[in-house]
C-alpha cells in the first residue's frame, strides 16, 4: 500500500449530503446513484472526471457528501449543498478491494500516520476521490478509490 503526503489546492464542490451512524454506512452507495441521477442539475461543472466524497468524522456518527467539482458555486439545486474545501495537506493512499475491506485500509493509513508523527486534523474534511475510469469496477463492488486524510502537522 503506497502512502504519501501531498498538498491539495482548494476545491469547490456541489452535491448531496448524508449523515448517519457508522452502522448505517451500507446506505451510502445509494447516495452515489441519487447524485448521478441529478448531476445534470449542477451548474459550472468542471471537466474533471471524478466524484469527490468529502466527509466529517465524529465519534458516533459522520457526514458523507457525494459531490462533483465545480468552477463556481452558484444556483445550487434544491436538496444539494455547495462548498469550498480549503487548500490542505493530506496523507493519502488508494483503496483496492471490497467495501468490507475499506475499514482496514483506513486503519493502515492511521497506523502509518502515527508511526511517522502525523496528526489528523479532525476539523478538516477527509476526502475519497472516485475516478470515472474506475466507475464500472466500483459499481461491481471491486472498489478502487483514493483516500485523503487531512493532517495538522507536516514533515518534510
Amino acid at each position: 500500500m503506497g502512502i504519501k503526503v501531498i498538498e491539495k489546492e482548494e476545491i469547490k464542490v456541489v452535491g448531496m449530503a448524508w449523515t448517519g451512524t457508522y452502522s448505517e454506512v451500507k446506505t451510502i452507495p445509494s447516495l452515489f446513484n441519487k447524485m448521478e441521477d441529478r448531476v445534470e442539475e449542477v451548474s459550472c461543472l468542471t471537466n474533471e472526471p471524478v466524484v469527490i466524497a468529502p466527509f466529517h468524522n465524529r465519534e458516533t456518527e459522520f457526514t458523507y457528501y457525494v459531490t462533483k467539482p465545480v468552477g463556481e458555486i452558484e444556483n445550487v439545486p434544491e436538496g444539494m449543498v455547495g462548498f469550498s474545501i480549503p487548500r490542505k495537506n493530506y496523507v493519502c493512499t488508494t483503496h483496492k478491494g471490497s467495501l468490507e475491506e475499506v475499514e482496514n485500509t483506513y486503519q493502515q493509513l492511521l497506523n502509518w500516520m502515527k508511526e511517522y508523527g502525523y496528526e489528523q486534523d479532525y476539523h478538516a474534511l477527509g476526502l475519497e476521490i472516485f475516478k470515472e475510469e474506475h466507475k464500472q469496477q466500483n459499481e461491481s463492488g471491486d472498489l478502487y478509490f483514493e483516500i485523503y486524510l487531512p493532517v495538522k502537522t507536516y514533515k518534510e
